[in-house]
């Protein structure tokens, strides 16, 4: 079974609650990342900028895998509850979000930069950072979903082992 067919039946093994979380979580993460950026426009947040063609399929791919991989984290009845959080999916999202924001609004960059700066040398970086967010929450979901096979979490088929008789032996 290669990579692929192994990580779809991993996702087979999802219950309803799963995917229902995954995508809320998606749809989350979708608008944690891009109402603060100001890819969608709203009166609070104003964007110097303008939004990179790239920064759209960038914040979908983060939406999707960090939805997905929040549902990894989602117990299902028959399981035993969740370790603790993977670091690499949190290093991903935050990446995206520096990677899909303005870079003249980015305060961290504009104080370290100013504002040419900024333009000059952190925004050429942005893809990259968009890459590098999005490949760690894919390793970080596949890491969760290797998890799920090597120790899937399966409910007894039948009656237990242990087995009471049927008719209790005379004493005798």
């Amino acid at each position: 079974m290669g990579y692929r067919e192994r990580m779809l039946a991993a996702l087979r093994l999802w219950s309803a609650r799963q995917w229902w979380s995954a995508g809320a979580a998606a749809v989350t993460t979708a608008v944690v990342i891009a109402v603060p950026t100001a890819m969608v426009p709203t009166p609070v947040f104003d964007r110097a900028v303008p939004t990179t063609w790239w920064a759209w399929p960038a914040l979908v791919a983060t939406s999707v895998l960090g939805g997905l991989l929040v549902a990894t984290y989602v117990r299902r009845p028959d399981g035993p509850r969740a370790e603790r959080l993977d670091r690499r999916g949190t290093a991903g999202g935050l990446l995206t979000f520096f990677a899909v924001g303005c870079p003249v609004c980015n305060k961290v960059a504009l104080l370290a930069l100013g504002y040419t700066g900024a333009l000059q040398w952190f925004a050429p970086v942005q893809p990259v950072l968009a890459v590098g967010g999005v490949a760690l929450l894919g390793w970080a979901l596949r890491a969760r979903l290797r998890g799920q096979l090597a120790c899937p979490v399966v409910p007894p088929a039948g009656p237990t082992a242990v087995r009471e008789p049927l008719s209790r032996p005379s004493r005798g």
